[in-house]
This record gives structure tokens, C-alpha cells and sequence, in this order.
């Protein structure tokens, strides 16, 4: 009783909500509409078979004495016989059933319950008439309601604005000390809020704030959050904008929405304007007649005339943010427009420290947990990575059903976050040692060159395209490594090849990413740092970073033979090294083949474990375990 009580009540509440709009679809009335007129259809079209005979047969039939009665339905004649059989005939509509008989001679009182016409109301004919239009128009209504982003205005309101409002009295307002890090941005950002707060400070030295501000940084690194915390400093209202909004199939739709954009915020002055991704309108415009005048371009257009056309009592900034600044059009970035542009990088270690504590509110860490070994492993991990990975420990902890989240766990959500997740692939007994030994050599080697990366995990898991990897705690600045570094990566880069060979005398393909990465960078220390025996000459003009290899690079005119030079010394830094790896080994076979012993039993090896075998690096080295 009590839980059909409850159904009644919940049925009760949720026809409530319906009918106040709430999970109220009209395409859904629609459709039940149309199956309703279906079935009427069906149940009012007669389905008893009826014998249709012709006009002549009708006439005779009449002549003969054999007909009860006719009912006339426009042109159809319904006839009954006196036999009780009923057929039906059909008459011509210009002439009468009467005329007819007339002209045929024979006497309509041969029908011995006379002839009459059918009286009755055709009201489905009346209301499928009138309901098949307004069904209509409400499926049109509809649509164009739809098409208008569903809200008030529908298809009219499609030049308006799709910008968020959050405003100073928002919940979901946040302020400078939300955001982890970035104190120098912060810092940079500060006479912002302070220009919004006190404009009269600056006018009267006749200070002109920037007009526009050019967030620029990765994916994932807080720039809409430091926009948004900039808008809750300064307590005014904030419009947040994607660029890939403005853009619509109908032209004339962008600039309208920019228009509105920058009218509503100019309205509620002191504020703030944010658009997300402005790289999507604000690329460099095309130079043929073909593309001038498309969507994209009028959009942008609109943009540069409304900064241009801003009055200096106005208080409204513009923030944008790109990951692509070398893609935007140079007239947004000149002087009096975007003017002012603010690099937001990676977090450092001290940073990420910081995001790692904010993140872990409301995650109960184990106290072997160790903050700042993780920030040191995250290198290169956003904010958002950081929230990410953190979030995947929490999840692999719940799925062992623990109560905290230990140091393994927060380390196999790193290693997802960056490879993927792991995948059991169906390997002999021999491919698994041959993975082993190539990760081991890469470990040991590492753990045995004085300038190389610290060793934190060891695996022969295999992850997106790697059968397995060897992990190392990287450095927040590699701009200026040396050369002995950079050996060492390459030394370390070659010396699972080396194991390979030396352990096996033959060789396998799972070595061709470490050879393309160290034959890349071999070749930039001939070629752009300078680090060879041809000299402090710089023989390529690139843009590549220090660990991009595939990138364009374009030869500044050097002959045949320098080329030979290059390709020569490339080869002998490759070369060297190898041999080096390949000694090395030699020298710690039996460490080597202890590795592998574990790497087998236990698949992965975190950093405390590995140190165990080999050593801690930086001290001397401890005499391994025993096999």
C-alpha cells in the first residue's frame, strides 16, 4: 500500500513539473498527436468489404424490384437489398440519383423503403482537416524554437549574444587566491583590478589602461580561471564567451552577436569580457577575393571596430586566450587593441605543489603519500593534468575498495594520464624478456651516467604503442642543459638496443622511437648548438623546441659537403655512445639480469625498488641483492 501510495505521489509531482514546463518536450505532444490521428484514421475507415457493382447494375437492380433502400453519400450510393446483401455504386457528381432513374424510365417507388440522403456530420473528415494543419505549424514553431538555441525569442533571437553572465553577486565567483601559482601573472593582473576598482587613480595621471589582454599558454593551464578570478577581485560582472560561438551558417550572425556582446557589457560598465579561444575568428585574414568576406572574417572585423570605437570612460576590458598567438591576425595584437600580452606557462615545482594541494581537498591521502616527490615527477602536467591524474588515483583506490589513496596509486594515475591506460597483450615468455631487458638496459645506464635523469619507474606493461617504459624524473629547465646532459640522454635513449644485442645477439624493431630521438638530438647539437667538432655554427633556421623532432626546418645554403660533415658528426655522436651504453652493461651484467628478474615477477618497478638493485644515484653504489 504504502509503495503504491508513493508511485500515485511521484506520478502526481511529475505531471506537476510537465505541465509547469519542466521535462516538457513539444515534439513529444506532437508526435502523440499524429499517432492519436493515426489511429482515428483506422478505426473510423470502414472495414467490412462492400460489393461494388456499376451504375447499370444499380439501375436494374431497381427496375427489378430487389432494392430495400439507398442512401445517397455524395457521389457513392449505398445500396441495400432486399435480400439483406449491400453493395455500393458510384454516380456522376454533376447529374442526380432522381435524374438518373428518370432518364433510365424506371420509377424511384420501385425502392420499397424509399431513397435518402445521409444525414450525419462528417466530423473526422472536419476535425483531420483542421488538425493536420496546426499540427503542422506547431512541428514548424518548433523547429525554428530549436533552431533559435531554445529560449525566449527562438529564431529572432539568433543575433543575440550566447556570452555566460556571471555576476558580482554570482555563487560560482572566485578570486585570486583560488588560483594556484602564477604570482607573477597575478602580479601582472593585480592594476587590472585595481583599474576597474579606482579608474580615477589612473586618469588623472593621464594612464590609459590596455584596452585588451592576450592570455597565451597551453591547453589546461588556468587562463579562464584567471580571468574569471580577475572579474571576482575587481566585483564586477564577467561575460565569458567561446570564439566558436559567434560563427553561425547565416551570414551577418557573428558580427550581430558581437555587437550585442559589446553593448551589453558597456551597459553594465565597470566589466569584463572574456573570449575563450579567440584563435577560432581571429586568425590572419585571407589575401584572395574567394575568402575576404566569409563568416569568420566579418566577425573579426566587427571585433577590431568595436575596440576601436570604445569610449575611454567606458570601463570594459577585454580578456582573450589562445594557445595559438602565432596564428592570430596582426591587426588584433597591435598597440590600442590586445596590447598587452601575458604568457601563461606549466607550473613550476613550486606551483604544482600548490595545485596538488588544492586538488586534494577531499581526497584522504595516506600519510606515505610525499607532495613533493609528486610535483617533481609532474613535470610538464598542467593544472589540469594535475586535477586529472589525481582524480584517477582516487578512482583506482575505490576500485580496491581502500579508505585512502596510497603513493602507488597516485603513480599509476600519472603514468595513465600521460601513456594511457594499460592493456594485457598475449606475449610469449621470450617477447616478455625481451622487453624486460630493454627497459632494464635503459634503467641501468641511466642509473650509471653521472649526468643523467633520475630513475623513478620501471615497466613492461604495455601502454598505447609501448610494450613497455622506463620513467625518469624530469627537470623544470632544460634551456640550458649541457653537453654532457644531453649525451647522457642519448647514451640512455640507445642502451635498450644495446641490451638487446648484447643479451641476445639480434635485435628488434621496439627500439625505433629511442633511435629517432636520439638521432634528433644528436643532430641538433651539430647543427644548432653547436657541440661538435664543426664548430659553434648554427646550420639550420628552425623554430622547434627542444624536444620537437618533427618540425620543419630550413637549410641556410650550406654545400654538399658540409652536409656530409653534419650527417658524419651525427653518426659519430650516435656511434660513441652506443659503445658506451653497450660497456656499461657489460660492466653491470649481473645487476642487469637481477632487473630483469624482477621486472618479470612483478611487471612494473617504482622508484624505491629500483634504487634497492642498483643504488641510490648520487652515492656509492650499494652491492646488489642476491638472485
Amino acid at each position: 500500500m504504502k509503495n503504491n501510495k508513493k508511485n500515485k505521489t511521484q506520478n502526481k509531482f511529475d505531471l506537476q513539473k510537465m505541465l509547469k514546463g519542466q521535462n516538457f518536450n513539444p515534439f513529444m505532444l506532437i508526435l502523440a498527436a499524429l499517432v492519436v490521428w493515426s489511429v482515428l484514421s483506422i478505426v473510423f475507415t470502414p472495414t467490412s468489404e462492400v460489393k461494388d457493382v456499376s451504375m447499370n447494375e444499380a439501375i436494374n437492380y431497381v427496375r427489378q424490384g430487389e432494392v430495400k433502400k439507398i442512401e445517397i453519400d455524395g457521389s457513392t450510393l449505398n445500396i441495400e437489398l432486399k435480400t439483406g446483401e449491400k453493395v455500393k455504386s458510384n454516380k456522376e457528381i454533376q447529374i442526380s440519383l432522381y435524374e438518373l432513374l428518370a432518364l433510365e424510365g424506371v420509377d424511384r417507388n420501385l425502392v420499397s423503403e424509399g431513397i435518402y440522403e445521409k444525414q450525419s456530420f462528417p466530423w473526422f473528415d472536419v476535425v483531420s482537416g483542421v488538425a493536420f494543419p496546426i499540427i503542422s505549424i506547431a512541428l514548424i514553431w518548433w523547429i525554428f524554437r530549436r533552431a533559435g538555441g531554445g529560449g525566449a525569442g527562438g529564431l529572432f533571437s539568433i543575433g543575440k549574444s550566447k556570452a555566460k553572465l556571471f555576476s558580482k553577486d554570482s555563487p560560482n565567483q572566485i578570486g585570486f587566491k583560488d588560483v594556484a601559482g602564477a604570482n607573477e601573472i597575478k602580479g601582472e593582473l593585480t592594476e587590472v583590478v585595481d583599474f576597474l576598482k579606482h579608474p580615477d587613480k589612473y586618469r588623472k595621471l593621464g594612464a590609459r589602461i590596455p584596452k585588451g589582454i592576450l592570455l597565451i599558454g597551453p591547453s589546461g593551464v588556468g587562463k579562464t580561471l584567471l580571468a574569471r578570478a580577475i572579474a571576482g577581485e575587481a566585483g564586477v560582472p564577467f561575460y565569458s564567451v567561446a570564439g566558436s560561438e559567434f560563427i553561425e551558417m547565416i551570414v551577418g550572425v557573428g558580427s550581430a552577436r558581437v555587437r550585442d556582446l559589446f553593448n551589453n557589457a558597456k551597459e553594465t560598465s565597470p566589466s569584463l569580457v572574456f573570449i575563450d579561444e579567440i584563435d577560432a575568428i581571429g586568425r590572419h585574414r585571407g589575401k584572395s577575393a574567394a575568402v575576404s568576406n566569409d563568416e569568420r572574417e566579418q566577425t573579426l572585423n566587427q571585433i577590431l571596430v568595436e575596440m576601436d570605437g570604445f569610449d575611454p570612460r567606458d570601463n570594459v576590458i577585454i580578456i582573450a586566450a589562445t594557445n595559438r598567438p602565432d596564428m592570430l591576425d596582426s591587426a588584433l595584437v597591435r598597440p590600442g587593441r590586445f596590447d598587452r600580452q601575458i604568457r601563461v606557462d606549466l607550473p613550476n615545482f613550486e606551483e604544482r605543489k600548490e595545485i596538488i594541494h588544492i586538488h586534494s581537498k577531499g581526497k584522504p591521502l595516506s600519510e606515505t603519500v610525499d607532495i613533493d616527490r609528486i610535483a617533481k615527477q609532474t613535470v610538464g602536467f598542467s593544472g589540469a593534468d594535475i586535477e586529472n591524474m589525481l582524480n584517477e588515483a582516487a578512482i583506482l583506490a575505490a576500485r580496491k575498495d581502500a579508505s585512502v589513496i596510497e603513493p602507488a596509486d597516485i603513480s599509476e594515475a600519472s603514468t595513465k594520464v600521460k601513456l594511457g591506460p594499460g592493456r594485457k597483450l598475449i606475449q610469449t615468455e621470450h617477447e616478455r624478456k625481451v622487453i624486460a631487458y630493454h627497459e632494464a638496459g635503459h634503467a641501468l645506464v641511466a642509473a650509471k651516467t653521472e649526468n643523467s635523469l633520475p630513475v623513478t619507474k620501471i615497466t613492461i606493461v604495455s601502454r598505447a604503442m609501448s610494450l613497455g617504459h622506463t620513467q625518469y624524473e624530469p627537470e623544470d629547465n632544460y634551456a640550458n642543459y649541457s653537453k654532457g646532459k644531453i649525451l647522457s640522454m642519448i647514451r640512455s635513449a640507445l642502451s635498450g638496443r644495446a641490451a638487446e644485442e648484447l643479451v641476445f645477439d639480434d635485435i628488434t624493431v621496439g627500439a625505433s622511437n629511442d633511435i629517432e630521438r636520439a638521432t634528433h638530438l644528436a643532430r641538433k647539437m651539430v647543427t644548432d648548438f653547436g657541440m661538435s667538432d664543426l664548430g659553434p655554427i648554427n646550420f639550420v633556421n628552425s623554430n622547434s623546441g627542444f624536444w620537437e623532432s618533427n618540425v620543419e626546418s630550413k637549410a641556410m645554403g650550406y654545400s654538399e659537403e658540409v652536409a656530409r660533415q653534419i650527417d658524419e658528426e651525427t653518426r659519430k655522436i650516435i656511434a660513441k655512445e652506443f659503445d658506451r651504453a653497450k660497456q656499461t652493461l657489460k660492466e653491470n651484467r649481473n645487476i642487469l639480469d637481477i632487473l630483469v628478474e624482477a621486472l618479470l615477477a612483478k611487471e612494473t618497478l617504482e622508484q624505491d625498488e629500483f634504487e634497492k638493485i642498483v643504488g641510490k644515484k648520487g652515492t656509492t653504489d650499494s652491492e646488489p641483492v642476491s638472485k
